[in-house]
């Protein structure tokens, strides 16, 4: 499984993101080293990319916790929202282990 995690200079929380995913991945028996860390540079790239704003955690080439449809590319934060509803700029680190798990299970995100 490929686990990697995009983010844009400009993103204040990507250091949380990568730390929650590290411990998530932890949780469910992976090696947290294995994330891979990129950064998105410029809107070029992020169109390349399917950016949809920092940070972005990508599992097997899918967006982990996808947005709705119409999301914006490009260099931005992006906005998350924790399962008691609350906006947050990072995943809900129970989103992410069901996502980490769904993807060991062979369930697409």
């Amino acid at each position: 499984m490929r686990v990697e995690l995009l983010w844009w200079e400009g993103c204040p929380s990507h250091e949380t993101a990568l730390a929650d995913l590290r411990e998530a991945m932890r949780d469910e028996g992976l090696d947290p080293e294995a994330v891979e860390v990129r950064e998105i540079v410029d809107d070029e790239q992020a169109e390349r990319e399917r950016f949809t704003g920092s940070p972005t955690i990508l599992i097997d080439g899918r967006d982990a916790l996808p947005t709705a449809d119409g999301e914006v590319l490009g260099l931005s934060c992006r906005i998350y929202r924790l399962r008691d509803g609350r906006p947050s700029p990072t995943p809900d680190p129970t989103d992410l282990r069901d996502a980490i798990r769904r993807a060991r299970e062979g369930v697409p995100c």
